[in-house]
């Protein structure tokens, strides 16, 4: 892949470490195809979800990928940008089941239990470096994100996930049909700054443990 445009800015070879999208749907996709865009390469792909006709709105996918595993979907997309991915990109079509990870961990299920869940078992693993959380509505979303080798950073990724499901979901728009409401420019927004975030953090310039925006006030609060 052809970098002369950003490799002076970034180098992706700086990324000691995999990195472990798990959910990928609208802010997973989004923020594969940004990592990839950066030439990062050493990806795994998390999620047991098939494509839905209503995903186009806001994830990355398109017509045909109607029916596929979300993860063999995005795959291809991601190969189509950059086909030497192809020995680097790997692909969990059953989804994270407890298996403890290493490198960087990218937070994208819909779920706040199984996010918590993953957070506490990675808790004491001196294998992960960073993890990165995304948690979106339809105008506003947050970003956080732990330097796991700061155990204070650690404990207050944890604080922010002390709630249920069901307690989220009051909080969530749905339509008529009970769709949750999501718009892609939202979900690109908090997906830029998180990218962003991370190489931040990858060239040794510091993180923001806490970012929070509103794309149509539009409002940005970092931490």
């Amino acid at each position: 892949m052809d970098l002369s445009k950003s490799y002076e800015f970034f180098q992706p070879e700086s990324v000691k470490g995999r990195i472990h999208i798990i959910g990928c749907g609208s802010v997973g996709s989004t923020l594969a195809e940004n990592l990839v865009r950066c030439g990062v390469s050493k990806i795994t792909l998390w999620d047991f979800d098939k494509v839905e006709s209503h995903n186009l709105v806001n994830q990355m996918f398109r017509k045909a990928d109607v029916g596929r595993p979300k993860v063999e979907a995005l795959r291809d997309l991601l190969l189509e940008i950059n086909p030497d991915l192809s020995d680097a990109l790997e692909i969990q079509p059953a989804g994270w089941q407890g298996k403890l990870l290493s490198g960087y961990l990218f937070l994208c299920v819909d779920s706040i239990e199984l996010r918590r869940k993953i957070v506490e078992a990675h808790m004491d693993s001196p294998f992960v470096k960073g993890v990165f959380d995304f948690r979106t509505l339809l105008e506003s979303a947050q970003h956080y994100a732990a330097d796991w080798s700061d155990l204070t950073s650690k404990k207050n990724l944890l604080a922010t996930m002390q709630f249920s499901h069901e307690e989220a979901s009051q909080e969530t728009p749905v339509s008529a049909c009970g769709y949750t409401l999501g718009v892609a420019t939202t979900v690109r927004l908090i997906c830029a700054l998180g990218v962003n975030n991370f190489l931040n953090f990858v060239k040794g310039n510091g993180l923001r443990h806490m970012i929070i925006m509103d794309g149509f006030a539009p409002a940005l609060d970092a931490f």
